[in-house]
C-alpha cells in the first residue's frame, strides 16, 4: 500500500479540523485551546511531507504506518463524539479531555520510537531535521501536560469550578433581574413584599412565620427580605441570618442570638455559658429595632428556646410547619404557571421560553409534571439539557407514573427528584449519593469532599473536580464561594458545598434501602434523642457492616455507651458531635481499610478526645480533618500513610511538639498540612523542617502565630504556603528563598508583617503573591526582579506602586489591585 493511498481519506487533516473545533467549543480558556492546537499544528507538517511523499515502504515499516493509522481514525471518531457532547456536560468532556491526552500520547510514542525515526529519514532523507522536530513534539508534551493539569481547578483563572460558581452567580443575579416583572419571580417578590410589610408596618408581630412545603421556595424568600432595602435601613443593618435544622445546637443558636440582641460579641465565645431563661428583660444595645431570621426549624419545643420577647427585637421563622405561636404567617404559594414554565425553561434550555425547534406539548406536560415547585423545575429541567425529544419523552412517561404532589408532597417529590438521578453516569450517581453523609444544612468544605472522592472512587482529583461541577449544573449541589476565594491555590475554606433539604433527603431515601447492614453509606440522618446510636444498627451488632462510609451524628460518648460493631469494609468515617468529652469509637480499631476520617464538634467549647489510641491502628489512612477540639498528646503513633491533616479551630496544646513526639516522627510522609484558627500557637514546631514531602503548609487565621522555624527553607518540595490573617507575624525566615519549587504565598492580612526576604528572586517557581491587606510592608527587594515564574500579585491600591518597577521590567507580570471585602456571610451561614 502507497503512502498516498494510506491518507487518501484525509485523517490527519480532518483530525487537526476536528480538534480545532473542539478546543473552541468544549475548552473554557482561549489560551488551553490555543495550546491544543499549536500540538496539533507541530504535528502536521511531519505528517503532510509523509503524505504527499508518494514512497513506497517495506511491509514492516508499513505495518506501523497502518498502526498509526488506526490510532488516527480513533482520533476522528473520538472528534465526533467530542463534538456531539454538550459543553454543559463536563464530566463527559472530561472523559473525552482523558482520550484526546491519551491519543496524542499514542501519537507521540509512535514517532519517538527509533525505528520509526529511521523511517521517517529513510523516506525523506531529512535526518539532520530529526531533532528539531522531536524537540517541538516534547515541548507539546509538555505543554499538554500543563494544559490538562491546569483543568482540575481555577478559581479566578478559568477553571470548571470557576465556571461553575460563575454560572450559580449568573443564576441569581437572572432570578433576581425579574423581581417586578410579570416573568419568572412575580410569586417571588409578591412574597417579599407582603413579609415587609407585616414585618415593618406591623407594631403588634413580633414573630412571624413563612410557611410552605419542602422545594417552595422558603429560604430564598427569606433571604430576599434580608437583602431588601427597605428592610436594612429600618433594622440599620442589625440582622441576623441562622439555620436551626432539625438537630439543632440549642447552645449555640442561643449564644449568637443574644449576643446579636445585646450587641455583645463576646457571647459567641465558646466558653460562654448562656443562661436558662425565659423571657427577660433587659435594654438593647441601640434604640433601632433588631431582626432575626430562623431558618428551617423543625420544632416547637427548639423555638421556644430560642425566642427571647423583648421590645426591642423581630423574629421571622422559616418552617415547613404552621407553628402556633406564629403573630402572623405568610404561606409561600406555588409559582404559576408562566412562572414556572419560566424557571424551567431557563434550566432546561438557558432561555426563559421554549424555543421553537423543541416539543412545545411535552415540554409543557414536563413543567405540570414538576407540580410548580422551583426546587423540581431547577433540577428535572437541567437533567434534560440538551437531551434528545426521545430523552424528553421517557422521563415524561416516568414522572407521569406517579402520584399528583398533593398532602403527601414530600415522598411524591422526592420520587419525581429521583427519576433525574436514573439518568446520571453511575460514578457521578454514587457521588450524588455520598453527599447524605454530611449534616443537614451544612456547609461542606470544598476538600473534603474531593479528597474522600479520591479516596473511594479511585479517581484522580481532577475527575473529582469535574463531578463537582457536573452536580452543580445539574443543580443537584451549590457552590459557595467565600468573598476572598480566588486562583487554582484556593484554600479549602474559600470553597464549600451546600445541599437543599429535600436534595439530602433524597439521596438518604436512596442509599437506605435494604437492611442497614448490606448498605453501602449508613448514615444517621439527624441526631438521635438520646445522643446515642440507632436502635437499627445495635441489632446487627453481632454481624459484619458493608458499609464503605460511615456516618455518625451523637451527642457526649463515654467508652460504655459504644457497642462492638464491625466495619470490615469502610473507607470513610464521619463523626459529628457535640459534647465538651467525647471517646472516639472503639470499632476504628477494627477498620484497616479506613483511608479517610472526619472527626467535628459542634459544641460552643472545645472537646477533649479520648481513646486516641486507636490511631495507632490506622495503617492506611491518608486524609484526617478534626475540628474544634483540644489536640491530644501522640506520642507513640505514628501514621506512616497519612497523606493530608486538617486541623481546624483547635486547641493545639504544644502537642505537636515534644520530647517523646514531633510532626517529622508522626507524619513521616505527609503532603498537605493545613492549621487555620487555632489561636493558642505562637511559634511553628521545629520539626516540621524535616518533613521533605510536604508541598501545601496552610497556617491561617493563627493570630497568636509570632514567628516561623528559621530552617523553614529546608522544605524544598513546598509549593503553596498560606499564612492568611495572621495579625502578630512580622517577620518571614530569609531561608524561605530556598523553597525553588514554591508557586504561590499568600501573606494577605498579615498587618504586622514588615518585609519580605531580600532573596525573594530565589523564588524561581513563584507565580503568585497575595499581600492584600499588609499596611506594614513598604518595601519589595530589588531581586524581584528576577522573579521568572510570577505571573499575578494581589495588594491594596496604596501599595501597588511598589511593584511598578517590576511590571515595566516583566510586561507577564499583573498587578491586581484588591477591592475592599464586606463580610455578608450571615445570609449563607
Amino acid at each position: 500500500m502507497a503512502i498516498t493511498e494510506f491518507f487518501s481519506g484525509d485523517i490527519a487533516s480532518k483530525l487537526w479540523e476536528m480538534l480545532s473545533s473542539i478546543s473552541t467549543k468544549t475548552l473554557n480558556s482561549r489560551s488551553s485551546a490555543e495550546q491544543l492546537l499549536t500540538f496539533i499544528r507541530e504535528i502536521l507538517p511531519t505528517i503532510e511531507e509523509i503524505k504527499y511523499s508518494g514512497v513506497e515502504l517495506p511491509p514492516p515499516r508499513q505495518s506501523h504506518l497502518d498502526r498509526l493509522s488506526e490510532i488516527l481514525r480513533s482520533g476522528v471518531e473520538l472528534s465526533h463524539k467530542v463534538l456531539a457532547t454538550s459543553r454543559w456536560n463536563v464530566y463527559r468532556n472530561y472523559r473525552l479531555a482523558k482520550k484526546m491526552e491519551n491519543l496524542e500520547e499514542c501519537v507521540t510514542k509512535f514517532l519517538q520510537v527509533p525505528l520509526q525515526a529511521h523511517i521517517l529519514a529513510d523516506v525523506h532523507h531529512v535526518r539532520f531535521n530529526m531533532d528539531e522536530r522531536f524537540d517541538r513534539v516534547d515541548a507539546s508534551n509538555r505543554r499538554m501536560e500543563q494544559f490538562f493539569g491546569a483543568m482540575k481547578i481555577g478559581v479566578g483563572g478559568g477553571g470548571w469550578v470557576e465556571e461553575a460558581l460563575r454560572t450559580a452567580e449568573e443564576d441569581e443575579s437572572w432570578v433576581e433581574g425579574s423581581l417586578g416583572n410579570v416573568n419568572l419571580s412575580f410569586g417571588l417578590e409578591f412574597g417579599k413584599n407582603k413579609v415587609i410589610e407585616m414585618v415593618v408596618g406591623r407594631k403588634d408581630v413580633f414573630l412571624f412565620g413563612i410557611c410552605g412545603i419542602g422545594g417552595s421556595g422558603k429560604t430564598t424568600l427569606a433571604r430576599e427580605v434580608c437583602r431588601d432595602e427597605q428592610i436594612r435601613c429600618h433594622f440599620k443593618e442589625r440582622i441576623l441570618f441562622l439555620t436551626v435544622s432539625q438537630s439543632p445546637n440549642v447552645e449555640q443558636l442561643r449564644a449568637k442570638i443574644l449576643g446579636h440582641i445585646m450587641g455583645n460579641g463576646s457571647l459567641n465565645n465558646t466558653n460562654y455559658a448562656v443562661p436558662q431563661w425565659k423571657p427577660v428583660q433587659f435594654e438593647c444595645a441601640s434604640q433601632s429595632e433588631i431582626l432575626v431570621i430562623l431558618d428551617d426549624v423543625w420544632s416547637l419545643s427548639v423555638l421556644e428556646q430560642l425566642v427571647f420577647r423583648v421590645p426591642c427585637c423581630k423574629f421571622i421563622v422559616v418552617s415547613r410547619f404552621r407553628l402556633p405561636v406564629f403573630d402572623a404567617t405568610y404561606q409561600v404559594k406555588l409559582l404559576g404557571e408562566d412562572d414556572a414554565l419560566s424557571l424551567f425553561c431557563h434550566h432546561a434550555f438557558g432561555q426563559k421560553s421554549i424555543p421553537l425547534s423543541a416539543n412545545q406539548n411535552l415540554v409543557k406536560q414536563v413543567v405540570n409534571e414538576c407540580g410548580k415547585l422551583p426546587l423540581a423545575l431547577k433540577v428535572i429541567g437541567a437533567s434534560l439539557r440538551d437531551q434528545n425529544e426521545l430523552y424528553w419523552l421517557s422521563v415524561k412517561t416516568r414522572l407521569s407514573q406517579g402520584l399528583s404532589i398533593g398532602e403527601s408532597y414530600e415522598l411524591n417529590l422526592i420520587d419525581r427528584m429521583a427519576i433525574s438521578t436514573n439518568y446520571l453516569p453511575e460514578k457521578i450517581k454514587e457521588c450524588f449519593l455520598d453527599l447524605c453523609s454530611f449534616p443537614e444544612d451544612r456547609k461542606i468544605p470544598f476538600e473534603i469532599l474531593i479528597n474522600m472522592w479520591v479516596e473511594i472512587h479511585d479517581i484522580h482529583e481532577t475527575e473529582a473536580y469535574a463531578i463537582v461541577v457536573e452536580l452543580s449544573n445539574k443543580n443537584f449541589l451549590t457552590l459557595v464561594k467565600e468573598a476572598r476565594a480566588g486562583g487554582m491555590y484556593s484554600s479549602c475554606f474559600e470553597i464549600s458545598v451546600t445541599q437543599h433539604d429535600i436534595l439530602r433527603d433524597l439521596a438518604l431515601n436512596l442509599s437506605n434501602r435494604g437492611s442497614a447492614n448490606q448498605r453501602r453509606r449508613l448514615v444517621m440522618p439527624k441526631r438521635e434523642d438520646n445522643g446515642k446510636l440507632p436502635k437499627e444498627w445495635l441489632r446487627y451488632r453481632d454481624q459484619p457492616f458493608e458499609a464503605q462510609i460511615v456516618s455518625i451524628q451523637t451527642g457526649e460518648m463515654r467508652k460504655g455507651d459504644w457497642c462492638n460493631l464491625e466495619f470490615p469494609k469502610a473507607e470513610v468515617l464521619i463523626i459529628n458531635f457535640t459534647s465538651s468529652e467525647y471517646f472516639l469509637p472503639p470499632f476504628i480499631n477494627r477498620m484497616p481499610n479506613l483511608r479517610a476520617l472526619i472527626v467535628i464538634n459542634h459544641s460552643t467549647s472545645y472537646a477533649r478526645l479520648h481513646n486516641v489510641s486507636v490511631f495507632k491502628n490506622l495503617t492506611n489512612l491518608r486524609s484526617l480533618w478534626v475540628e474544634k477540639v483540644s489536640i491530644p498528646q501522640l506520642s507513640g503513633i505514628v501514621m506512616e500513610s497519612l497523606s493530608k491533616l486538617f486541623i481546624v479551630l483547635c486547641k493545639i496544646n504544644n502537642s505537636l511538639e515534644g520530647k517523646d513526639a514531633n510532626l517529622a516522627d508522626i507524619f513521616p510522609n505527609i503532603s498537605e498540612l493545613t492549621l487555620d484558627h487555632c489561636d493558642d500557637v505562637t511559634e511553628f514546631p521545629s520539626s516540621i523542617c524535616r518533613i521533605q514531602s510536604l508541598q501545601n503548609l496552610s497556617l491561617t487565621n493563627c493570630h497568636s502565630l509570632t514567628q516561623l522555624p528559621i530552617e523553614l527553607g529546608k522544605l524544598r518540595s513546598l509549593e503553596i504556603l498560606r499564612l492568611y490573617a495572621c495579625p502578630d507575624l512580622k517577620t518571614l525566615p530569609p531561608s524561605i528563598s530556598d523553597m525553588t519549587r514554591l508557586k504561590y504565598v499568600d501573606v494577605s492580612q498579615c498587618v504586622n508583617l514588615e518585609n519580605f526576604p531580600e532573596a525573594l528572586g530565589k523564588l524561581v517557581s513563584l507565580e503568585k503573591i497575595d499581600m492584600r491587606e499588609c499596611p506594614m510592608i513598604r518595601y519589595i527587594p530589588k531581586s524581584s526582579l528576577s522573579l521568572h515564574s510570577l505571573q499575578v500579585v494581589i495588594c491594596d491600591e496604596e501599595v501597588s506602586w511598589m511593584w511598578k518597577e517590576v511590571e515595566m521590567a516583566k510586561p507577564n507580570v499583573h498587578i491586581q489591585v484588591a477591592e475592599p471585602h464586606y463580610d455578608l456571610d450571615w445570609l449563607r451561614d
